[in-house]
C-alpha cells in the first residue's frame, strides 16, 4: 500500500487531494520539484526492479528519485490511491540522430477526469503541468510550449524551440499497460552499454524558476533562461551536492560507478 501521508510530506504538498484537474496540477508540480530524475543506483550497479509499491518506497522512505519506471511508477501509484484513474503507457523516445527507441522505452501516464490528460513526472527537463491529451491544439506550459501530433495510431509530444521550430521528445499510443512489460527495457536501460543511463550518472530536478543538473561532476543552474555551469573539484564536494541540492544522502562508497563530465 502507498503510504499517502507521508508521500504528500515527502513532496511537500499540503493542499487538497480530491481527485480534480487542480488537484492533478498541484501534486505534478510538487513532485517534480522534490523528487529528482537520476540514475545513481544504476550508476553504482545496484539493480531496480519496476515494482510500483518499491519505487514508491525508494521515494519516500529513501528519499531518493529514480528514472521513469520509478518516478511514474510511484507516482501512479500515488494517484490511484488518493482516487484518480490512471492508466499506464508505453512511449519511445525520440532519438538526436533521429528514430526513436523501442516499445517500452519510456512509462508515460493516462490520466481521466472528465477529459484525459498527459501526466509524466519521469521524463527529465519538460512539461511542468499535466497536458490534456489532444492532438493538434498548442499548450503553453510555464517550461515552455507543447503539442500533441497524431501519427496514424500513436501521438508524438513536442516541445516549440527558440528558433521556431519544434523538437520531439517522444511517442505512444493509448494502450493501457501493466507495469510488468516495462521490465526488459528497465534491465537494458541499467545494463546496456548502448543506454544513455549507463554511461554516467545524472541528478536533476524542476524548480520554480529553471533546473538543477548534475551531471557527472557538472553542477548545472538555469534560473530563468541563463544558465550557469561549475565544474565540481572533488567527490566530497559532489557529495554535499546532492545533499544540499537534492536531499540525497548515500553511505559511503555508494556513489561508485562511471561520473564523467
Amino acid at each position: 500500500m502507498v503510504p499517502i501521508s507521508a508521500y504528500l510530506v515527502r513532496i511537500g504538498y499540503s493542499g487538497a487531494t480530491e481527485p480534480t484537474i487542480d488537484t492533478l496540477r498541484a501534486l505534478h508540480r510538487a513532485h517534480l520539484f522534490a523528487v529528482p530524475f537520476e540514475n545513481l543506483d544504476i550508476a553504482a550497479g545496484r539493480k531496480i526492479v519496476v515494482d510500483q509499491d518499491a519505487c514508491a518506497r525508494k521515494v519516500v522512505e529513501r528519499n531518493r528519485g529514480g528514472f521513469c519506471y520509478e518516478l511514474n511508477g510511484a507516482f501512479a501509484a500515488l494517484l490511484t490511491a488518493l482516487g484518480f484513474s490512471v492508466t499506464l503507457l508505453s512511449a519511445r523516445v525520440a532519438r538526436e540522430k533521429g528514430g526513436e527507441g523501442p516499445e517500452f522505452d519510456h512509462l508515460t501516464l493516462r490520466l481521466d477526469l472528465e477529459t484525459p490528460w498527459l501526466v509524466d513526472v519521469g521524463f527529465g527537463d519538460s512539461f511542468l503541468e499535466p497536458l490534456a491529451l489532444e492532438a493538434g491544439k498548442e499548450q503553453d506550459d510555464p517550461a515552455g510550449r507543447f503539442r500533441l501530433i497524431q501519427l496514424g495510431e500513436r501521438l508524438q509530444l513536442e516541445r516549440a524551440q527558440p528558433d521556431g521550430s519544434w523538437k520531439r521528445e517522444y511517442s505512444f499510443t493509448l494502450q493501457p499497460r501493466q507495469i510488468k512489460d516495462f521490465a526488459d527495457m528497465c534491465h537494458y536501460h541499467q545494463t546496456s552499454p548502448e543506454s544513455s543511463f549507463t554511461g554516467s550518472s545524472v541528478c536533476s530536478r524542476a524548480t520554480p524558476d529553471g533546473r538543477i543538473t548534475l551531471a557527472g561532476k557538472k553542477l548545472i543552474v538555469t534560473r530563468n533562461r541563463q544558465r550557469e555551469e561549475k565544474i565540481l573539484g572533488s567527490e566530497k564536494e559532489r557529495e554535499a551536492t546532492l545533499r544540499d541540492l537534492f536531499g540525497i544522502q548515500l553511505d559511503a562508497g555508494q556513489l561508485s560507478g562511471p561520473v564523467s563530465g
